[in-house]
């Protein structure tokens, strides 16, 4: 059997879009004599479409769309991702599911088995898990296992020491191997993270090891605010080898054909530092630019400082979006260094994007005369280094009120855990592109970016981080070196390991004690910053939940 795997970009809530990109593909397929087409896990729609689904107009939209593709399914089988209605009064409205559309009509419909609810998932909130409904389809004579996503993901790595791989009661393909199929079918949106790939494989194999049947698997790719999905679809063999991999950040559409099966293949397992690196590049150039397409928008600006985060802001928007659509402020004042404006005019100039400089000295000065009579004989402290990053924050939206761009925010994972950043100022934006990178990655990332030749000053990579708020002022006067601070986080957030556990693990006491302290207390900014590019496997944001009021 001829298979073509349709690895596409979705919006959500955009049928006309979505719907013209599946009959647009299923006709590619017909051409190229497909017999069964694979698109992924509620494609019709575009995942995650969350309280959308809550919607009966939502709903409606998406059963004439189902109705729609089907009628262009003459010669041809497809297999798209919507929600179906549950027939039963009692639990969930809807069904997360699987069409197999033929004939011109709807010619089964597979449910959803296991729901995630934890992380960036929380599908039980709107979907009614199946358990009972096991049933094969028979496609030309191929009795095939149709999954969706995390119904194959019953037994998979742990993510935290404290945690578990297997969160399910159940395993649908126990119930689906019974009825020996010829191969199994995974119609998945599974996100992006830095070393997702590695998982899914594991994954992957673990399920062919086990029940001893070849995997087709379609993820979607594209942005959708926060959540970023990479693709990178796959075929494998009864022996858990890759015979097939589609691109990464990108549509892809491959047809293979089913004999295949028998043959060998291989994985190249590059799991280097350079590689995980690049995928990060990717995605948050992928992310920036459905952000901003998908939202309509097609202007972005920032604030140029000189330092690390914002070069490599814009290095990005600039790969996404092209030089035209961006425009900077570089916001110099007194505590500015000759060397970092400088480095900001090269790198605007380096990458000939439209730039303008506005001096806040003035207006700083003025702030402080006005508020004199109020901070009378007190002395200086952080409140002048917040009203200097309140002024920058004000010129840029101002900035992007007048002439439509959207603010980028350019504070890293770092920075937003231990609360280095200042509320209504740097913590501005309509997206934060580096959010979810650590400050010893942003580093990384710059080396990246510099490749091939110096685009980013060399001077901006080497020099010791500062705000530049007040006179001679480093990050390391606030805290621990980036080095040590991304390891303690790492393990705190990532791994929510406790204070005595990372302690035991050879860091100072006082340090990890001030750092955790640091990222309990600054729950509070969190919740009010803009939305971030998620790449890690524990994004600030909507998945990870934590009381804004609680005794820490």
């Amino acid at each position: 059997m001829k298979v073509a795997l349709a690895q596409l970009n979705y919006t959500i809530n955009d049928f006309e879009l979505n719907t013209g990109k599946i009959i647009d593909t299923i006709n590619r397929a017909k051409r190229g004599n497909a017999e069964l087409v694979i698109f992924s896990e509620l494609s019709v729609c575009g995942y995650p479409p969350r309280d959308l689904l809550e919607r009966e107009d939502f709903f409606t939209k998406c059963s004439d769309a189902i109705n729609s593709i089907a009628k262009n399914c003459h010669g041809i089988t497809a297999i798209v991702g919507a929600p179906s209605i549950n027939p039963n009064p009692k639990g969930k409205m809807l069904f997360n599911s699987a069409f197999v559309l033929c004939n011109g009509n709807i010619c089964s419909i597979h449910e959803k088995s296991l729901l995630p609810d934890y992380d960036v998932f929380d599908e039980y909130r709107y979907f009614e898990p199946n358990t009972d409904n096991y049933t094969l389809t028979n496609i030309n004579g191929k009795k095939i296992a149709i999954t969706i996503c995390e119904d194959i993901w019953d037994d998979q790595p742990k993510t935290t020491p404290f945690g578990r791989g297997r969160l399910y009661k159940n395993s649908p393909m126990e119930q689906l191997a019974k009825l020996s199929p010829s191969f199994v079918i995974n119609i998945s949106a599974s996100p992006f993270s830095f070393n997702v790939e590695e998982r899914r494989l594991q994954v992957f194999k673990s399920n062919v090891a086990r029940f001893g049947l070849p995997v087709i698997y379609v993820n979607q790719v594209g942005g959708n605010t926060e959540l970023l999905f990479d693709g990178g679809s796959m075929v494998l063999n009864a022996k858990g080898e890759v015979l097939h991999n589609l691109k990464s950040f990108e549509e892809d559409f491959k047809i293979i054909d089913t004999e295949e099966f028998t043959s060998s293949g291989q994985h190249s397992n590059d799991n280097s530092e350079e590689k995980r690196i690049a995928r990060i590049h990717d995605a948050l150039v992928m992310g920036i630019k459905d952000y901003f397409g998908k939202m309509g928008f097609k202007r972005a600006t920032l604030g140029l400082s000189g330092g690390i985060d914002s070069a490599v802001v814009l290095a990005l928007a600039v790969e996404a979006l092209g030089n035209d659509a961006v425009r900077v402020l570089l916001l110099p004042s007194q505590y500015s260094s000759q060397h970092s404006i400088d480095d900001a005019v090269a790198l605007a100039k380096k990458l000939s994007v439209q730039y303008d400089t506005v001096h806040i000295n003035q207006i700083f000065d003025t702030y402080k005369e006005q508020l004199k009579p109020v901070f009378q004989n007190v002395k200086e402290d952080v409140t002048e280094e917040n009203i200097q990053a309140r002024i920058r924050g004000t010129l840029l939206m101002a900035l992007s009120n007048k002439f439509g761009h959207l603010l980028l925010n350019t504070t890293n994972k770092s920075e937003a855990a231990v609360g280095y950043g200042t509320l209504y100022g740097d913590m501005n934006g309509a997206i934060a592109v580096l959010g979810d990178v650590y400050k010893t990655d942003v580093y990384r990332l710059a080396r990246y970016i510099n490749k091939d030749e110096e685009i980013i000053p060399e001077n901006t990579i080497i020099k010791p981080p500062s705000a530049e708020l007040r006179p001679d002022q480093k990050d390391s006067d606030s805290l621990p070196p980036y080095e040590v601070l991304d390891q303690i986080l790492f393990l705190y957030i990532e791994q929510n390991l406790s204070s005595d556990r990372i302690i035991s693990k050879g860091f100072n006491k006082n340090t990890v004690d001030k750092v955790i302290r640091l990222v309990n207390i600054n729950e509070y900014k969190r919740f009010q910053a803009p939305p971030i590019l998620r790449i890690s496997s524990k994004a600030f944001g909507y998945g990870r939940r934590i009381p804004l009021v609680a005794k820490w």
